[in-house]
Formats: C-alpha cells, structure tokens, sequence
C-alpha cells in the first residue's frame, strides 16, 4: 500500500482527488490519537475518525489507524484522579485498556493496521525508554499490555509499534 496521513478535512477539499489518484491507503493523521477521540474519561468523539473510516469504505481504500498509545496527545485526565493526583499503575492500565478495546471494537474489521504505541523510546542518548507519564507510572508493562488489547479486540489486524 502507498499511504497518506489525512485529516477529515483534507476529504472535504481538492486534496481528496490526489489522494484518491495517488494513494491506496489512508492513515488518520490526528483523528484517532487518544487526545482528539478521547477527551474525557467517559467522552469519545467519534465524529472525525468516523469520517475519515467511511470515505476509505466508500472509496475501497486501506486504512491505518494511528496511535492507540503516545506521550503526546494523550488528555491530562488519563493521569491523574479526581483530586489531580497521579494514578496508580492499575488505574492507568485499565484506563488504557478501556480505551484501546474501545477504539479498536469499534473499527474492527475497517482498520487493517494500528499503531499501537508510538515513540516509545527516547531521543535522548543516555535513555533507552522515554520517561513519559506511562512510563513513570506502569515501566515498560503498559507496551506489551497494549498490543495484548489489540490483539484481543481485533485478531485479525497488523499490529505495529510506531
């Protein structure tokens, strides 16, 4: 497949006839990041990824969801209680599974691929893992959990780390 990153709004404009000229997979570009789908902690929004999910039917092309689990566009609620203290490593694990059950239940069978968890590891030289919030909290378990959930809410996709 030669892919594309869009966002719902590149669909609407001219941009989708070169996309649809010269690509045969789409990869929601922000749509599907746990920011934009999930900003509150009983709160999905559908709408954009949804949009972006019926044009790659409508028009028979792949696509790739992106990302289940990042340090970046990850909401402030995902860390912390009620009272604005860190989670405990349970709590966060379960929130985390929540939401990639929930994501990828939802698009099983219309998404051939995810991007379970991006950029892990860090850019500093001294740091093998990037010393995230996931990571502060849950070490290294919350990356195989992760891709264990994907799997589970839908065997048949590719599963990749970013």
């Amino acid at each position: 497949p030669m892919g594309v990153a869009v966002s719902p709004w590149s669909l609407k404009t001219d941009e989708a006839s070169l996309i649809l000229r010269e690509f045969n997979s789409l990869t929601a570009e922000n749509a599907m990041k746990m920011g934009p789908i999930h900003p509150e902690e009983k709160v999905f929004f559908w709408q954009h990824a949804d949009s972006i999910a019926a044009f790659a039917k409508r028009h028979q092309l792949k696509l790739r969801g992106h990302t289940l689990c990042w340090h970046n566009q990850t909401p402030k609620w995902f860390f912390v209680d009620q009272k604005g203290d860190t989670v405990s490593k349970q709590v966060l694990l379960e929130r985390l599974r929540e939401h990639i059950t929930t994501v990828v239940s939802r698009y099983k069978g219309k998404i051939y691929a995810w991007d379970v968890v991006n950029e892990v590891i860090s850019d500093k030289p001294d740091e093998f893992y990037r010393n995230s919030p996931f990571y502060k909290i849950c070490g290294d378990e919350f990356i195989t959990k992760a891709f264990q959930w994907a799997h589970e809410a839908d065997p048949q996709a590719l599963l990749f780390y970013n």
